[in-house]
């Protein structure tokens, strides 16, 4: 008794500092383990300590999609941090099942957004935090088949879901969607993926009348509309997917590739106009050509992102052993490969490979498990497999991939 009552309790601001090292998925187990931790894990102090020690060590985050069984893993690696790196390890979060359409998923500040994954044989919109394995399913808007993308408010802390010109607030009580009316002429969506930037929602367009490209910018907060020329892509009116849309130091860019031979080696060209100015809507475009790299010449690959400190990120379009990482510098001309070690031989074997989606510079952010928004875990509901038609369940983090 003498020796309990000797103890002294650690100074909550070290209890703090300590749990902001931890990864997210362990800090949201904590906050079951009494309602002391779970007031303490969940405090707005520590949400923002958690945030910033977890910028400061951004990931590069994969979400793997296996079309044969309708699977999708998520894993993350941490990113370089020096240019001598070249091997990073790869850890697992988690999975799920579902019969998920062509339309690829969607990325905001944390989390993850699938327009349409057949769940007990309905198809809903589903939002979920990859890390924790948390989800929640939103309501299904009538007579839609489009993609829809998500966006995140900063000011706020507010998710919304665009989907054409139907705007879903995420968790915030409101009625469901509400259609905007907004003066443009006719266009459809290109099937590129958006992005989120700064509170502000960018994607790619195409006008029915006379085909040509253009930006719809969406402000998420202000829910204002905003259509931004776009047809100096128009050369690549005929395969869209070759541009990505990436966020190059706050503003937006878009990516493209041209190769060529040289010497019997293909050369990779990568073409970067940024968005400098949206009211004036001024483009300015930048050329590099990339330093020769045996596995980059001849594999598929795809672009990520560019990463704060202004590398461009490529990355090997299927899982395959070995699986590289690409960071190219165009300050100082210089491309980094990056073993990622940890798929397994599950993924690994060409009959098992699934197509890698890439997100660079990827932050845990415990805000993102708020109970209105992601409200319950995801092995609670089960799945129709659609390829071998037998019920499964979704799976929680902790399960092994």
């Amino acid at each position: 008794m003498e020796r309990e009552s000797n103890k002294e309790s650690l100074p909550d601001d070290l209890i703090l500092e300590i749990f902001t090292r931890l990864p997210s998925k362990s800090v949201a187990r904590c906050r079951t383990l009494s309602k002391h931790w779970a007031s303490t894990l969940r405090s707005p102090e520590f949400t923002k300590l958690f945030l910033a020690s977890s910028s400061t060590r951004p990931r590069l985050l994969f979400a793997v999609e296996r079309y044969h069984c309708n699977e999708w893993f998520f894993f993350s690696s941490p990113q370089p941090q020096n240019q001598y790196e070249n091997s990073l390890p790869l850890e697992y979060h988690t999975k799920f099942l579902g019969d998920v359409s062509q339309y690829i998923c969607s990325y905001a500040s944390g989390l993850i957004y699938f327009p349409f994954v057949r769940i007990i044989d309905v198809n809903t919109p589903l939002i979920c935090n990859p890390t924790t394995g948390m989800y929640a399913g939103l309501e299904v808007r009538k007579y839609s088949r489009s993609r829809g993308f998500l966006g995140f408010d900063p000011i706020d802390k507010q998710f919304k879901v665009l989907d054409f010109l139907s705007v879903l607030t995420v968790g915030s009580g409101e009625p469901g969607w509400r259609h905007k009316d907004v003066s443009c002429g006719p266009y459809h969506r290109s099937p590129t993926a958006g992005i989120c930037i700064n509170g502000v929602l960018y994607y790619l367009a195409e006008t029915f009348i006379e085909p040509s490209f253009l930006i719809v910018r969406f402000d998420v907060r202000t829910e204002e509309f905003k259509f931004i020329d776009a047809s100096c892509f128009n050369d690549h009116i005929q395969h869209p997917t070759g541009l990505s849309l990436v966020s190059s130091k706050g503003k937006l860019g878009v990516i493209n590739c041209n190769y060529a031979d040289a010497d019997g080696k293909r050369t990779i060209e990568l073409c970067m106009s940024v968005l400098e100015d949206d009211e004036i809507q001024e483009w300015v475009k930048y050329v590099y050509t990339l330093p020769q790299n045996e596995v980059l010449g001849s594999c598929e690959f795809s672009v990520a992102g560019v990463t704060a400190t202004g590398d461009i990120v490529l990355c090997m379009k299927y899982i395959c052993k070995p699986y590289f990482v690409f960071y190219f510098n165009p300050k100082k001309n210089t491309l980094q490969s990056v073993e990622i070690q940890g798929f397994g031989t599950k993924f690994e074997a060409v009959e098992n490979r699934g197509e890698v989606h890439a997100i660079v510079d990827y932050v845990e952010d415990l805000s993102l498990n708020d109970a209105k928004q992601l409200n319950s875990s995801i092995s609670d509901i089960k799945s129709l497999c659609s390829c071998c038609q037998q019920k499964g369940k979704l799976n929680y983090i902790g399960e092994e991939a």
